[in-house]
């Protein structure tokens, strides 16, 4: 299963979800549903949320193994 950091890294960030949402350049709504593991971004929408956030995709989105 995939999962993410997206809850962690916001608030490095110290900002709210629709702060967050708003920088990264998607609705609250998908942002909300990622942030609490009920869908993932496309390949492209990883890559792009990788890019704004200037991190490694795979500091962002990582296999749950369990």
């Amino acid at each position: 299963t995939v999962k993410n950091r997206l809850k962690e890294i916001r608030h490095d960030y110290r900002m709210n979800q629709v702060e967050f949402a708003q920088f990264l350049g998607i609705s609250q709504y998908q942002y909300n549903r990622y942030e609490l593991q009920r869908q993932q971004p496309t390949l492209e929408g990883a890559l792009m949320i990788a890019e704004k956030l200037n991190k490694p995709l795979e500091h962002i989105f990582y296999l749950d193994k369990q």
